[in-house]
Parts: C-alpha cells; sequence; structure tokens
C-alpha cells in the first residue's frame, strides 16, 4: 500500500466521507453524493421547454429569456441536504456538486446556448463574510467547470443587507428585497446574454429584484438557472 493510500485510509478511520445528499459513508471510488443518490435526484426537465411552471411565475413581472431549475426541492429530501450541506456547514463541495450537475443539463438545453456570464446572485458583503462565501457563486464554479463559461461578480451588487428569507410570505419577500441590488461598470455586460444563479427558488422575489436591475443594461438578456424549485 503507497503512504498516500495508507493515509487516506487512516484519515478516513477519524473523519469518515460521508454522502452530502443521504449521509450514508461513501465508498472508495465515490465523491461528494454517492451513486445511489446521484441516480435518485429528482430531475425537473425544465430547461427543455420554455413554458415550464418555474417560467409562469415570472410572467408579467421581467422579460426572462429562460427560466429553469435542475432539481426539485422538498422538505428533508436529498437536495434540501444537499442545500444545507452547502449554506449552513461549509460544505462548499456541495455547491460544486449541484453547479457541475446543473452545468452538464444546460450545456445540452437549447434554451441555454450562447451563454456569455454567469452571474451568482450576490450577497450583501457582511453576509459573505459571516458565511466565508456566497453559496451562489461556489454552485456558479460548479457550472464553470461543466459549461466553460466566465463568472461575472463585478457588476451586481447587493447594497442593503436584508433579514432572511425564510418563511416569509410571497409579498414580504418581495418588500424585503425590492430595492437592494445595483449596478457598478454595467457597460461590461451590454449586448451579453447573462445567466442569473441562484440556490433555491420559491417565489422568486430575490431573482425578480435582480432582474429587474440587470435589465437596465442596454440590450442586455437575462435568463435564470437555480439548483433546485419548491414549485411543481
Amino acid at each position: 500500500m503507497r503512504f498516500t493510500d495508507l493515509f487516506d485510509h487512516t484519515l478516513s478511520l477519524f473523519y469518515p466521507k460521508v454522502c452530502a445528499a443521504c449521509g450514508t459513508g461513501l465508498l472508495r471510488h465515490e465523491t461528494t453524493v454517492c451513486l445511489s443518490c446521484r441516480h435518485l435526484l429528482p430531475k425537473t426537465s425544465y430547461e427543455t421547454y420554455n413554458d415550464n411552471p418555474l417560467a409562469r411565475i415570472f410572467w408579467g413581472r421581467v422579460d426572462f429569456e429562460a427560466v429553469a431549475a435542475i432539481f426539485f426541492f422538498s422538505k428533508h429530501g436529498k437536495i434540501q441536504h444537499l442545500i444545507h450541506e452547502l449554506k449552513y456547514k461549509r460544505n462548499q463541495d456541495a455547491g460544486l456538486f449541484l453547479g457541475e450537475q446543473m452545468g452538464l443539463e444546460l450545456k445540452k438545453a437549447a434554451l441555454f446556448q450562447q451563454i456569455d456570464y454567469l452571474i451568482p446572485v450576490p450577497l450583501h458583503p457582511k453576509r459573505q463574510y459571516q458565511r466565508g462565501y456566497n453559496q451562489s457563486e461556489v454552485i456558479a464554479r460548479g457550472m464553470r467547470q461543466t459549461m466553460a463559461v466566465p463568472i461575472s461578480t463585478e457588476v451586481l451588487y447587493r447594497n442593503i443587507a436584508t433579514s432572511t428569507q425564510t418563511k416569509k410570505s410571497r409579498q414580504a419577500r418581495w418588500d424585503n428585497v425590492k430595492d437592494i441590488f445595483a449596478l457598478k461598470n454595467p457597460e461590461k455586460l451590454a449586448g451579453k446574454h447573462v445567466l442569473l444563479l441562484d440556490d433555491v427558488i420559491t417565489t422568486g422575489s430575490t431573482l425578480e429584484a435582480c432582474g429587474q436591475v440587470l435589465k437596465q443594461i442596454p440590450d442586455i438578456k437575462v435568463s435564470i438557472a437555480a439548483a433546485a424549485c419548491a414549485i411543481s
């Protein structure tokens, strides 16, 4: 046995690697998510057609080119576990995995071709400092590995810190985010097709607020993708 293999084996005795989706121990050839969970993740296929249920929630609100979430979000489900690992347990590998899976699906979808930039929904600097990273940016990094599209974090920013959206009504969510995003050097995205990214879509209020600000840029096209949605 090589020294590196012996070291990995010894380390796993004290810090066993477990699946971020179900919590069972990973086999030696598995990474982040076990093979069983990979086959059972609940895909939406929303990226394959334009008038999907998720896209409809934005009709009359913001003129997005295309809207999709790759997985369904359900309470206590595998996707919820992955996102919880990413947002609250500092498991960035879970976010990279979600981003990679998103990229694999979107690069096959006709609606999401010729994307110029990936734009993660920004966190307020104070919140990002507390968490250590922006979870949407981690997902974007995973997508970049499979889509080969650059990430832009320099134009759209959050200028007001807000309270969590959890357990708020749709109107309360909108009131919480409607004026908190702004632009700097917007000319960098003029005439581009950008893909706005988030972890989970519920009411869509945050993405709507981001989209309205981005649509101020001349000739921009904006599409949306999320790892998951709570809308079926």
